[in-house]
């Protein structure tokens, strides 16, 4: 077989989706099952994907994606039951709203390790079976945060600038194995967790994140786009696709209507 004719015809019906235990991970999840694909389901807390595995269908696994033995007990468990064409990397978040002079370094630290690391070990785990497949698909969701940088918001914009910027690299190593490598950008997108993790657990400060705003983005509308990007014919690569609600016209324009 010549060098860079792809291994395998099969249907991409076969997901990895980190992330899934909420949000837009759990959104995915419930899109691409009821649209026929076998997913493993991956997120750190058991108990929600074990729920969520019961009302989809799909395989729970619980893993953290920072973590190189877990990720390698996942890669040896796809593996083993049925492999996989499609990687859709969720798993992320923002901690912190601090200005550069106050910045937590537990804070940067965990960002950096979960949207730039975890990406990178779930990636370099299942490269080997993507390109023996012949018709791998990655899909990376960064952050409009990765386009342009706002106060306070210093360590998230890194992390996401960083995630987007192993998402280019990516594409560019992996075309020759006939992996395409798709980015989805999301801006504003209330989420029960997205905005209250990063705020410390506080419920009114995280309610003010969408105060006003009449039609933000919610978990099932990024999963939509998700599942167009990755249902596509192999051949079409949606290299970058950035999804806001039409009230946030730029990171910093955001209609509020009080």
């Amino acid at each position: 077989m010549p060098e860079n004719t792809p291994a395998s015809t099969a249907p991409f019906k076969h997901a990895v989706v980190t992330g899934a235990s909420s949000g837009i991970g759990a959104a995915t999840v419930r899109k691409l099952r009821s649209e026929g694909w076998s997913v493993v389901a991956v997120a750190r807390r058991a108990e929600r994907l074990e729920a969520l595995a019961a009302e989809t269908g799909a395989v729970p696994f619980a893993a953290d994606v920072t973590i190189d033995d877990d990720v390698a007990a996942l890669a040896a468990f796809v593996a083993g039951n049925g492999g996989l064409d499609t990687l859709i990397n969720i798993a992320g978040g923002a901690r912190g709203a601090d200005p550069m002079a106050t910045a937590n370094n537990d804070d940067w630290e965990w960002m950096f390790q979960v949207n730039v690391l975890g990406t990178m070990k779930m990636v370099r785990a299942f490269l080997p079976a993507l390109r023996a497949h012949g018709h791998g698909t990655i899909l990376n969701l960064t952050s409009s945060a990765a386009l342009a940088p706002y106060e306070g918001g210093g360590g998230y914009n890194a992390a996401k600038f960083g995630q987007k910027a192993i998402t280019g690299a990516l594409r560019l190593e992996e075309a020759e194995h006939n992996i395409r490598v798709i980015e989805v950008v999301p801006g504003l997108v209330q989420t029960d967790e997205f905005a209250l993790n990063r705020l410390g657990g506080d419920p009114a400060a995280a309610a003010k994140v969408y105060e006003g705003v009449a039609e933000p983005l919610v978990a099932e509308d990024v999963a939509d786009v998700v599942s167009y990007a990755v249902g596509l014919p192999h051949h079409i690569n949606l290299d970058e696709i950035v999804i806001r609600p039409v009230a946030q016209a730029a990171n910093h324009k955001l209609i509020r209507r009080l």
